[in-house]
């Protein structure tokens, strides 16, 4: 089947990814709480008649496909929500104060399994395995990690994998990605300035750690602006500050939290090196200490196995048109598909939502993200096609 004709067949089903899509967003889970989404994944697998295992990376599923009798390929999805309460205008909105899915997730996981019904339409073309990884924890808790180590990429082996994440920076019908690295290597941070607290009337009898963290922010800036290559781009990032309850208390002690990048894990370990150095040399010639983690995960960088690029970007120019494949530069944010392209060769693709009547361009992560839902059976093609070609291609 053409991807022309892949398109045609997802488009049918449009109303039922949809609809997927909104039960989804009305109910956000954040990461390894995902209890009711994976349910609705294996209800939907129990009725399309596909095989899975469950629970896999404590709250994810693994599908499969096919005859057996041949490569395997992967198609991933990730599952979880934001700790972020909703401010859109949709009638779907979510119904859960202070979590939202404001990245999208829930319409990777209704094209994967709108891809998924398409696919079982097929079976019969299907020689080899397609493995659907509808996977928990993306958004800090390195859900691929803990999949990958459960297994999902062997027995069979997978020999490709392939991942779609919808993009506000591309139109409706775009589609985009690069060879090589796409996406940062990145890790959070925490820091504790700690000094004597006291009356803010006598600072003299004080070690005022609010200035100490002040200096620590500015100084760190100079990683990027004046250490690093400039063509070796990187980003230190301090988000929160919390010190002190009172206008007239200096407090003992002031937490800082932030996140670090770079498109290399050498240049990310650098980078938090320099962090340690920096913020305990600036604090000690303030009379200070300050200790400095990086807590969790070091997420690699998503890199892109350009055969595979190449492999993607022509099946999505025939079935988008040509013009409409964009090579983006590399983008700072972080993803957990990462950990699968580690091991395996593969392509994670940028799926373009933004139209400017619908006002579908707000960046992911925030609380007025929308997507413009008929770009999810364009993602669901992408995902069939790409299976079953691929599958042909390594016979």
């Amino acid at each position: 089947m053409t991807a022309t004709e892949t398109r045609t067949q997802a488009t049918e089903i449009q109303d039922w990814i949809v609809e997927i899509r909104r039960r989804l967003h009305r109910h956000p889970e954040l990461m390894y709480e995902e209890v009711e989404t994976s349910k609705l994944v294996r209800e939907t697998l129990d009725g399309l008649g596909i095989e899975y295992r469950s629970p896999i990376a404590k709250t994810g599923v693994l599908g499969w496909l096919g005859d057996g009798d041949g490569p395997c390929v992967a198609l991933r999805a990730d599952m979880d929500a934001l700790p972020i309460h909703e401010e859109t205008d949709v009638d779907f909105r979510s119904e859960v104060d202070g979590k939202m899915h404001a990245c999208g997730h829930d319409c990777h996981t209704a094209m994967l399994l709108g891809a998924a019904r398409l696919l079982k339409e097929r079976e019969s073309e299907i020689h080899g395995t397609v493995k659907l990884l509808f996977q928990p924890a993306e958004e800090g808790g390195a859900g691929g990690k803990l999949m990958s180590e459960e297994g999902v990429l062997e027995d069979p082996a997978v020999e490709r994998i392939f991942g779609l994440h919808v993009w506000p920076e591309l139109e409706t019908g775009q589609a985009g990605s690069r060879p090589g690295t796409f996406l940062a290597a990145s890790s959070s941070l925490t820091m504790t300035v700690a000094g004597k607290g006291g009356h803010a009337a006598m600072p003299h009898l004080a070690v005022d750690p609010v200035h100490a963290a002040a200096q620590i922010i500015t100084s760190l800036q100079g990683i990027v602006s004046r250490e690093a290559d400039p063509l070796n781009s990187g980003v230190v990032s301090i988000t929160a500050v919390h010190g002190g309850e009172a206008s007239n208390v200096i407090p003992p002690e002031v937490q800082l939290r932030g996140t670090v990048r770079a498109l290399t894990m050498d240049n990310l370990v650098w980078i938090q090196q320099r962090v340690i150095d920096i913020a305990a040399g600036v604090a000690a010639a303030h009379r200070c200490e300050a200790t400095t983690q990086f807590p969790g995960n070091d997420y690699p960088p998503t890199v892109n196995d350009p055969a595979t690029w190449d492999f993607a970007r022509n099946l999505a120019g025939r079935m988008l048109g040509d013009e409409r494949i964009e090579e983006l530069a590399p983008v700072m944010g972080g993803e957990d598909f990462a950990y699968y392209t580690e091991r395996v060769p593969g392509c994670f693709v940028a799926l373009g939502i933004a139209d400017e009547q619908k006002g579908t361009g707000i960046s992911v992560h925030h609380p007025k993200f929308k997507v413009d839902e008929d770009a999810l059976p364009l993602g669901t093609a992408l995902h069939v096609q790409f299976a079953m070609e691929m599958l042909e291609e390594l016979r």
